[in-house]
């Protein structure tokens, strides 16, 4: 059986307009009523699984009565368990300025996800919504190069480590890449901030706009309003996407960020961290950190000391603080140890500054491209 995905009312009219079979169509998150009469016209959709969206209840008894599966939305729970794309701040933040951070959609599925009489049903709609996510995701980073900057949700706003996250994120995204982080405050923020921001003179003035309100304690509703107003004065949603944020309902207690162009929540932790971690394709860099940070880093470990160079190009991983990683959080000798006698060792850096980190990025980047680059008889050099 060859099924279709539909994830867009253009894409069904298409369908419809010329006269297509509608057999076996799967048709996610659409508002059906914007083609409720063309539809009411067709008897025959033997194989169509209708996922979430809205129709009227006359269209979903037609539905029904002749052949379609249909699994309507729950407008009882505060989140769309078949969404078929990724957040923007501004949905997840919606109703913040009118009504404080608790009223708004992310708040309200944190809490949700606390409930204590969650069963069974429950937990579908939390995996079925994580894993539209995870579709959409796929079809974001699909042809994109992404970067992933790693580091603490407890750096503040102002701050040198802020400032210089804020510049890294800035000189990745205008070399190309998409900056991907966990979406959270700290250094997550200014990554994705710096990301961006795609005037570099605008960067500084928003940082200090930023630092009136510093962290996201105890006020969240605060730290998130002045962060829209930063970003509205920064950019526009305009152009291909520079930034993105994975974070979780998990740790539903640190707010995700204004700043990324998209955002892939997730409510399993696990899944977030994976994919978060898997979609880097061009490399990570890690700024200090602690426990989560530090977990971060050895999951990426693992994948690196497993993995087959012979058939795979290894992303680098690049520990930026030669002290604090040497030092202060040790890892850097594990990391060594581990990598001896594989190839997991030329893909981890140690590095002084994020200038050199962004640097080492670009350069392994351009090592890989004249590699695999055809030489002018249709061979790689």
């Amino acid at each position: 059986m060859s099924t279709t995905e539909v994830e867009s009312l253009a894409k069904l009219r298409r369908l419809l307009a010329d006269g297509s079979s509608v057999c076996d169509l799967r048709l996610q998150d659409l508002d059906l009523t914007e083609v409720e009469t063309e539809l009411l016209g067709i008897d025959d959709f033997t194989g169509v699984v209708v996922l979430g969206g809205r129709m009227s209840d006359d269209l979903h008894r037609h539905l029904r009565l002749h052949g379609a599966l249909v699994f309507p939305a729950d407008p009882g729970v505060p989140f769309d368990a078949w969404r078929s794309r990724l957040y923007r701040p501004r949905e997840l933040y919606a109703g913040l300025h009118e009504h404080g951070y608790d009223a708004t959609p992310d708040a309200r599925a944190y809490h949700w996800s606390l409930e204590p009489d969650q069963d069974v049903y429950s937990s579908l709609l939390r995996a079925i919504h994580d894993d539209s996510i995870s579709d959409a995701l796929g079809e974001f980073v699909d042809g994109r190069t992404l970067v992933g900057v790693m580091g603490g949700h407890a750096v503040q706003r102002g701050s040198a480590d802020y400032t210089a996250a804020a510049n890294l994120g800035h000189s990745l995204a205008s070399a190309g890449a998409v900056v991907a982080t966990g979406g959270g405050p700290g250094a997550m923020e200014a990554a994705n901030l710096g990301a961006l921001c795609t005037d570099p003179a605008l960067l500084a003035p928003a940082i200090e706009q930023l630092a009136t309100v510093p962290s996201f304690r105890p006020d969240i509703t605060a730290w998130a309003r002045v962060a829209f107003e930063v970003r509205d004065n920064v950019t526009a949603d305009t152009g291909a996407p520079r930034s993105l944020g994975i974070p979780t309902w998990f740790y539903g207690h640190e707010p995700p960020n204004a700043f990324a162009n998209r955002m892939a929540k997730f409510f399993s932790n696990a899944l977030r961290e994976d994919i978060l971690l898997r979609v880097c394709n061009g490399g990570i860099i890690v700024l200090p950190g602690a426990a989560g940070t530090v977990q971060e880093i050895f999951q990426v470990a693992t994948a690196l000391y497993y993995a087959d160079s012979a058939r795979n190009v290894l992303p680098p991983l690049v520990l930026v603080g030669e002290q604090y990683w040497s030092t202060q959080v040790p890892v850097w000798d594990v990391l060594q140890a581990l990598a001896a006698d594989r190839p997991m060792a030329g893909a981890i850096h140690l590095v002084g500054d994020v200038e050199t980190a962004c640097s080492t990025i670009a350069d392994i980047a351009s090592a890989q491209e004249c590699t695999h680059r055809p030489t002018e008889g249709g061979k790689a050099p």
